[in-house]
């Protein structure tokens, strides 16, 4: 459901080999090691003074569709719809729709390794650009490419602007991509941008495919292999403990756990250990919606005003446009904008959260991009609660819904949307980063915002539990005893494509399927503090799985973990175990090299410049305090978290949050109108706490 800070901060950008929405498990590649002076610039030839032959202006064209383009040095990709493109000598231009982002892809050729052909790169796509870098690291070759090494270069939070670059090599020639462009348009762009950069190959490369392959039996040598990974992938990213399962037709092979529930306890994670799956519940409460269509309380193809006449987004054109499928197929244009709860929790309700859905707007188009909104889920599964219970409070009337609809039903005895009655039984604690990069236990405190959106999101589930589900997702519907509780068709339904998520990706309600292995994968994860899942099922192969980890180091597991099966079932090329490693690396390296441009204790003088009290409107207020172990506090009622300062490239000054599981939230200090201020950000909203004058 959530990225964490510290999750988040990893992912600015896009890696090589991921398409699709920007999760932490796709994106760590593109995040480098730390280095202090840019790649030198190599001497290129020198430019005659005299007047040079007129060239013809590029020619540029705004496509009406994905198009398969080919670079000047044979290179493929694939170019977004409603983009752009203006193709140069040894390059290509792509622009998003808003002008105010570009990806430039670079014919180098030969060079004398991936920091040189960056810097030519640089050099003939933008001359002036004298970025700091801050980050470069390499990453294992996919997709026929043989090298890899990614960049990040150094931006102020001010700038609001993300910049990054990526060197392929294949054979000797390398292909750099160069992205410049503001942290609004890269988040709404990211399906498009995932899509351009994931599609992109070597000339004449062909992907691998299992398409039309027998998968093999799970059997103990290959049950071994996968548990074997885990532990492996799990003490790499130091997961503290993990649970999986493994199903295939129709029976679950493997279900248990590695490691522990908490570090420093000596009790083992297993089956039954809950975890909370995060955005995993999504899919749940979808199959919650196909039984009210079933039963014809609602259809998909329904106005959702008509099911529910008080719901409203803050934009009315888009509200009248919302189908009963749309409210969880992330197409409506509305964004993630999870600040407003996530600051701001401790009295929200369902009714208020709903409420202030209200308040929020679009930012793209409806149907034209993949935009993720947690608050646009919980209300699909507020209107199905409303439904069956239209007398009970909205969270109560979904509780008991998804309660005798679909947990009881499944024997998923154990589920629960209450966080006591968890953490009273067999629980896995919650993990993350200090700020030192130490695994340490998390506070529980944040994960108690989802409960007022928790069809987004707020679901306590064990390994055995799940895997009752995605048994019922392999069955179609039908249940091990032969009874069907819910039709094939409008479970199926859920996976029809309602947006483009990326290369052979697609997005439906709460379920993505995934072909670029050739074989299809309909699977979703989920990410709260502390806590990241996936749940996988391979339709044509009778194939399943379930895994829950309890760390957000946990997130860069997931899609080695969906690679290693694959690679077990078909006998695909070994990668999986690379992944994990280059990732567990490039975490380490980033998180020292954050650490590093952290001053902690924070600047003496800055924190006597702050003001004692701050208010936003949308946010709530934030005091200012000193703990009792000396440290600055910034307490904003909910949550609290020490603080450290970090200049900016510019000159300006943040405080940068360092609690475990929110490492990395930036307070940037500003003045409006001769009062101090705080500025918060996502990448399409900015939140202002200003001063508050002290009470005479």
């Amino acid at each position: 459901m959530h990225r964490p800070a510290a999750v988040a901060a990893l992912c600015l950008t896009l890696s090589a080999c991921a398409s699709g929405p920007r999760s932490a498990e796709a994106l760590l590649l593109q995040h480098p090691t730390a280095t202090s002076t840019p790649a030198p610039t190599p001497a290129g030839p020198a430019v005659p003074t005299s007047a040079a032959p007129a060239v013809p202006a590029p020619a540029s064209e705004t496509l009406a569709a994905d198009t398969l383009r080919t670079m000047p040095g044979g290179a493929t990709f694939t170019a977004p719809s409603g983009w752009t493109v203006t193709t140069r000598e040894a390059s290509v231009l792509l622009e998003p729709p808003e002008k105010d982002t570009r990806v430039v892809l670079v014919d180098v050729g030969t060079a004398a390794d991936a920091d040189a052909a960056v810097a030519a790169a640089w050099k003939a796509a933008d001359p002036a650009m004298q970025r700091k870098l801050q980050l470069a690291t390499p990453g294992p070759g996919r997709d026929g490419w043989e090298e890899l090494r990614s960049y990040t270069y150094e931006t102020s939070p001010n700038e609001k602007r993300t910049v990054y670059a990526m060197a392929l090599r294949a054979g000797g020639a390398w292909t750099v991509i160069l992205v410049d462009g503001t942290n609004a348009t890269l988040e709404r762009r990211d399906a498009p941008t995932g899509l351009l950069i994931g599609s992109l190959r070597p000339k004449g490369y062909a992907r691998e495919s299992f398409a039309g392959k027998k998968p093999h039996p799970l059997d103990a040598a290959r049950v071994e292999a996968m548990r074997s990974f885990v532990d492996r992938s799990a003490k790499e990213l130091e997961v503290p403990g993990v649970g999986f399962s493994l199903i295939q037709d129709g029976k679950v092979v493997f279900e248990g756990g590695v490691g522990v529930r908490e570090l420093g306890k000596p009790q083992k994670v297993d089956a039954d250990t809950l975890f909370m799956a995060g955005s995993n519940t999504k899919a749940l409460t979808t199959l919650l919606l196909a039984r009210l269509v079933d039963a014809k309380k609602l259809a998909w193809e329904q106005p959702v005003v008509q099911v529910d006449p008080s719901f409203k987004l803050g934009d009315a054109d888009t509200t009248s446009r919302v189908l009963v499928k749309h409210l969880i197929c992330a197409c409506t244009g509305m964004p993630r904008q999870d600040m407003e709860l996530y600051f701001e929790y401790e009295n929200a309700t369902p009714a208020s959260s709903m409420k202030l859905l209200g308040t929020m707007q679009p930012t793209s188009k409806f149907g034209e991009v993949f935009q993720y909104s947690n608050l646009m889920a919980a209300a699909a599964g507020f209107v199905g609660g409303r439904l069956l219970y239209p007398n009970r409070e909205l969270g109560a009337a979904y509780d008991a819904a998804m309660d005798s609809q679909v947990f009881k039903p499944l024997g998923m005895t154990d589920t629960t949307f209450d966080f006591a009655r968890a953490l009273r039984r067999n629980h896995a604690s919650p993990h993350g980063w200090d700020v030192d990069g130490r695994t340490v236990v998390e506070k529980m405190d944040l994960n108690y915002e989802v409960v007022p959106m928790r069809p987004a999101g707020g679901v306590w589930t064990s390994v055995r539990d799940l895997s009752r589900y995605v048994q019922l997702e392999l069955a179609r519907g039908a249940l091990p005893d032969g009874k069907r509780l819910v039709s094939e068709e409008n479970l199926l339904a859920r996976y029809a494509p309602q947006v483009s998520v990326g290369e052979d990706v697609t997005y439906g309600m709460g379920l993505g399927v995934d072909r670029t292995s050739g074989a299809t994968v309909v699977h979703h994860g989920g990410g709260i503090f502390g806590y990241h899942s996936d749940m996988l099922w391979l339709p044509e192969a009778g194939v399943g799985a379930v895994i829950l980890t309890n760390a957000d180091s946990g997130a860069f597991m997931l899609g080695a973990f969906r690679r290693r099966l694959l690679e077990v079932l078909y006998d695909g090329r070994p990668e999986a175990e690379e992944d994990v490693k280059a990732r567990a690396q490039s975490l380490r390296t980033t998180i020292q090299r954050a650490r590093e441009r952290l001053t902690l204790p924070p600047d003496p003088e800055a924190v006597r410049a702050l003001a004692p009290r701050y208010h936003s409107d949308a946010l709530g207020d934030l005091a200012v305090r000193t703990g009792r172990d000396g440290r600055t506090i910034f307490d904003l009622g909910e949550w609290s978290t020490a603080v450290a300062t970090r200049k900016e490239e510019d000159g300006s000054l943040t405080f940068v949050s360092i609690e475990p599981g929110n490492v990395g939230t930036e307070f940037v200090v500003t003045n409006r109108e001769g009062r101090r201020a705080l500025v918060v950000r996502d990448e399409q909203h900015e939140y202002v706490f200003d001063e508050v004058a002290p009470e005479r």
